[in-house]
Formats: C-alpha cells, structure tokens, sequence
C-alpha cells in the first residue's frame, strides 16, 4: 500500500471571510442603561424595596440602587417606559423625581 496523493483542497469549515462556521455566534443586543433619580430612600431596606419592584418590571436585567446620591440605574434589553418605572417605585413606597 503506498501513499494516495490528492490535488482536492483539504476540507474547512472556515468561510472565505475567515470565520468558522460551527462558532458562529449571534451577538446579543446591547443593554440599555436608565439612571432615574428618586426621593425618599435612606436605608437598606430602601435599596432592597426599590431593586426589587424594579427589578421585577419585565426587560429588566439589572438594578443598581444607590441611597446615598438617590440614583437607581436600570439595565434593560430595550429602553423602559419611565411610567412603568414610576409606578413601580411609587408602589414601593417612594417617589420618582425624573432622569438623572
């Protein structure tokens, strides 16, 4: 048995653009960033309340509650209503003032 030489191109799953076509990937949307202020928080317990009436609106990925500067920074899939966002902070008990 001798050795078979071949003319045919080794075989690749490399496209002509150079990608590979088993980890093609779909990039994920980029999230949207909110800042809103708010009144009425002092505590903990504040923070907690707040990231998690917000944190509960559908879209919502993450929630950063800072009580000191009154700031809540929402990360969403796609932009959020700020009414919806305003009766979620106002059924936790405190008061959306606007964006920061």
């Amino acid at each position: 048995m001798g050795y078979r030489e071949t003319t045919e191109a080794p075989m690749s799953c490399c496209s002509t653009e150079g990608t590979c076509s088993t980890t093609a990937t779909t990039a994920a949307p980029a999230a949207v960033t909110t800042v809103f202020t708010v009144a009425g928080m002092t505590c903990g317990h504040c923070e907690q309340a707040v990231g998690k009436a917000v944190g509960a609106l559908e879209g919502v990925t993450a929630v950063r509650v800072d009580v000191r500067g009154g700031l809540v920074s929402v990360d969403s899939a796609t932009g959020l209503a700020e009414e919806a966002v305003r009766a979620a902070i106002d059924e936790a008990g405190y008061r959306l003032t606007g964006r920061a």
